[in-house]
């Protein structure tokens, strides 16, 4: 059996009720710095998105979503990130949730990063990432073909990314952002 490739906690992305109190207190109380906002698409609805960061180095360290209804009941995890070495490890995490038969597993590009979401067996959304050398907007979620060989899949993400709005280098992103 092949080894589990090395995971490293990254970041996660929490539901609320009020995203702006909830962006004020993490910036004001907290001391974030906004790195991105948006709205998304999703097959529950659209979703605002708030990243936040007190790291150059991390993109975001939590992203606030809209979409808590009020009232208990929900569990208000969004996500948990897991930030894996390289492409061949995320190959194989890939190879390793889809021979678990998870649910919800979807491989995409958000430009700055790769992903693999899915749901765990109770639930719980997964990502499994691995950065890329750019940065741009967020939100952006493109549907990612881990078949391409590794050198096509990269002139893809590449490509695309290069197409976004505020697409540079992730080091000159890093430079420009302060908290």
């Amino acid at each position: 059996m092949t080894s589990v490739p090395e995971l490293s906690f990254s970041h996660m992305g929490i539901y609320v009720t009020d995203p702006a109190r909830m962006e004020d207190f993490y910036t004001r109380v907290l001391g974030f710095a906004v790195t991105d906002r948006g709205k998304l698409e999703t097959p529950r609805g659209a979703v605002d998105l708030v990243f936040l960061s007190r790291d150059a180095r991390e993109h975001h360290q939590i992203v606030l979503a809209s979409g808590r209804p009020a009232g208990g009941g929900f569990n208000p995890i969004n996500q948990i990130s897991f930030r894996v070495a390289d492409l061949a490890g995320l190959r194989e995490m890939h190879r390793r949730v889809e021979n678990e038969g998870v649910r919800e597993l979807y491989p995409v590009s958000h430009g700055n990063a790769l992903s693999v979401y899915f749901l765990d067996p109770e639930s719980n959304r997964i990502e499994l990432f691995i950065d890329t050398p750019w940065y741009v907007e967020q939100p952006v979620r493109v549907p990612l073909d881990l078949s391409l060989p590794d050198a096509e899949l990269w002139v893809w993400v590449e490509r695309d990314a290069r197409g976004r709005p505020g697409f540079k280098p992730v080091e000159e992103w890093r430079a420009e952002f302060r908290v």
